[in-house]
């Protein structure tokens, strides 16, 4: 590709060859078999008080007795929007469950309905302390309703505003939560998740970490890049050009995730340096068109922290996640044993403490 020269379009069928789940990891038709969950849960590394969370967790899902309708649903308030689609917190009236449902319009055909319903049924089978809880999805009135776990502290988007900027020591914790949760779906369940950014990642009042919105269902990403023009500013270089991507670009989206939160404020272009660790400012930024910022991505330096803030550790971190070449960038396995996390895997941070305060704000 030559240089300011930026091809947005992906080679036909590569969402869809990329995204669809293999055949062996499809959920059941039918009712969901609880009992075998549970034994897949044996399989996990978890603390006694994620397993322990889990298994409640799956106790509660047997609640659900009966398929999920419009209608049992009471609306309790809104969490957020984003992804096309909106996201509400609700009682699931039978059950007495709060879940959060997001609803997604889609115009779509009977037949890519039901597929998309059909695909989105891998999710029960995502059952790990790092992946937010499946209950269900349905159709009705022109949109897929997908209804998740309730995670009362919100999205780290959400969290990063009330904070300005999220401690380091918090930063290793979310990070070593989601490389956990991107490990499971790929050797669990062979899954990429896509769309890794803060607005995907949230946490509890409890202390938990956990990502939401990943892509088991080709049709239902197909026919939102059909309807919908999703936020491509977290994609990595060969993603946005349109050549062949892995779970690198996974890494790619965390790195540059990881520099907005720390330094609060999307790094691209990056930020005038004389306001950007100001206790009182705001990090103040040249205006950029969607196609000027993407370019920018493309063919100019990767985004980096500033010198002097963070420790050598972290900065080192970053850079390996951050590299243009996806060859060049570090794997899941060897960013889980990097120094930065090993170090902030022995400090105690009280996750629940500091999710709380933010969140009262």
């Amino acid at each position: 590709m030559s240089k300011n020269k930026l091809n947005l379009t992906l080679p036909p069928g590569a969402i869809e060859a990329a995204a669809a789940p293999p055949p062996e990891v499809a959920a059941p038709e039918g009712k969901v078999n609880i009992e075998a969950l549970q034994e897949r849960l044996e399989e996990l590394e978890m603390d006694e008080t994620q397993r322990q969370r889990m298994d409640l967790f799956l106790k509660e899902k047997q609640k659900i007795r009966h398929e999920l309708v419009d209608e049992d649903f009471e609306k309790l308030g809104e969490l957020g929007a984003g992804n096309g689609g909106v996201v509400l917190k609700v009682r699931h009236k039978p059950s007495g469950l709060i879940m959060a449902r997001k609803l997604i319009h889609l115009e779509v055909k009977p037949a890519i309905k039901k597929q998309i319903l059909r695909e989105l049924k891998i999710l029960h089978e995502c059952n790990s302390p790092h992946i937010v809880g499946y209950y269900g999805a349905f159709y009705s009135d022109g949109e897929i309703s997908i209804c998740m776990e309730y995670m009362d502290g919100g999205s780290l988007d959400l969290i990063l505003k009330r904070a300005g900027r999220i401690p380091e020591n918090v930063l290793a914790k979310i990070t070593l939560a989601v490389l956990k949760g991107l490990s499971y779906l790929r050797d669990k369940h062979n899954i990429m998740h896509r769309d890794v950014k803060p607005s995907n990642i949230l946490v509890s009042t409890r202390g938990e970490i956990k990502i939401c919105d990943f892509g088991v269902s080709g049709q239902l990403i197909d026919s939102m890049a059909n309807s919908f023009v999703g936020t491509r500013s977290y994609m990595s270089p060969e993603r946005l050009q349109g050549s062949h991507y892995s779970v690198q670009s996974d890494v790619w989206s965390l790195g540059l995730s990881l520099v907005e939160m720390a330094i609060g404020v999307y790094p691209v272009p990056p930020p005038d340096p004389a306001t950007l660790m100001a206790d009182a400012a705001v990090p103040q930024q040249r205006p950029m068109a969607i196609f000027e910022l993407l370019n920018y991505i493309v063919n100019e330096p990767p985004p980096r922290l500033p010198p002097n803030h963070f420790s050598t550790e972290f900065k080192e971190f970053v850079d390996l996640c951050l590299k243009k070449n996806p060859k060049e960038r570090a794997d899941l396995k060897t960013l889980m044993t990097h120094v930065w996390l090993k170090k902030a895997d022995a400090e105690p941070v009280d996750m629940a403490g500091w999710v709380s305060r933010i969140t009262s704000l």
